[in-house]
């Protein structure tokens, strides 16, 4: 194979993978919420993202609820807590 052929190959190739991992990180990321918390007096907002609406509301509420919750049973009180507030970034 000569050094022409391999070049056009090996930037296919890097074309290709640059190609799928655009493709697949699109895919993830579907869908971008703003969800803002309110809990024992605390609140706190977090903005996630996820390959389907509701993956991304859970995936933001968990993770405001980590920063105004302390222990297992106040995270999952809080996570039960409807959002202050849920704003759609991306649909």
């Amino acid at each position: 194979m000569n050094g022409k052929k391999l070049g056009f190959l090996i930037l296919l190739g890097a074309v290709l993978f640059i190609g799928f991992l655009y493709y697949s990180s699109k895919q993830q990321s579907q869908f971008r919420v703003e969800v803002c918390m309110e809990f024992q007096g605390r609140s706190d907002c977090r903005t996630a993202s996820g390959p389907t609406e509701q993956q991304a509301l859970r995936t933001a509420t968990e993770n405001a609820c980590a920063l105004i919750s302390s222990g297992m049973t106040d995270s999952i009180a809080c996570g039960n807590t409807p959002p202050k507030s849920v704003r759609w970034l991306d649909r």
